[in-house]
């Protein structure tokens, strides 16, 4: 992706106050697509294969302002969730747990206990949380298990975490 084009997918972020300075529309027409979904999926798999952070943001992006949450999108997104490449990990949980899928759960169990270098600072482990609470909107035994050996961490955030999705589960 040129820095042109990452310009104008740049538009397309909500600003306070502002609102978007483009429409998906427009930035559609550019890259030649009349779907958001299939443009973000696009731009996504072509990030992944280049290794390259910073277009993995912007097709992440282009799925956000297009809305886009197939199942298609499942398999690159745990993917990316074990990558230590890129620095949108909680962005790629919250939208594993929008999925709800029950194919997500080990990458959620993992994403839960790793601490990637860049998060070292995060004594609140928000990637730790985000992962749990998307295992909490996940049915199935499989989902419960894992929250039930989180509760069980050395952690206390990943304790109290795992222990309040369980709660509101029913499964405590």
């Amino acid at each position: 992706m040129t820095p042109e084009e990452r310009d104008l997918v740049m538009d397309l972020v909500l600003v306070p106050g502002k609102g978007r300075t483009r429409t998906l529309d427009e930035v559609l027409a550019h890259f030649g697509e009349s779907d958001g979904g299939v443009l973000a999926l696009r731009l996504l798999r072509d990030a992944m294969e280049r290794r390259d952070a910073d277009d993995v943001e912007m097709a992440l992006i282009v799925k956000a302002a297009a809305g886009a949450s197939g199942e298609e999108f499942l398999e690159p997104l745990i993917e990316l969730s074990r990558a230590d490449w890129h620095t949108r990990h909680e962005d790629v949980v919250r939208m594993l747990g929008k999925l709800r899928s029950p194919r997500a759960v080990p990458a959620l169990r993992e994403a839960a206990r790793w601490v990637p270098e860049y998060l070292d600072w995060d004594e609140n482990r928000a990637l730790a949380v985000k992962a749990i609470w998307a295992l909490g909107a996940i049915t199935g035994a499989e989902a419960r298990e894992a929250l039930e050996g989180l509760r069980d961490d050395e952690n206390e955030i990943i304790r109290e975490n795992a222990v309040k999705q369980l709660a509101r589960r029913g499964e405590l």
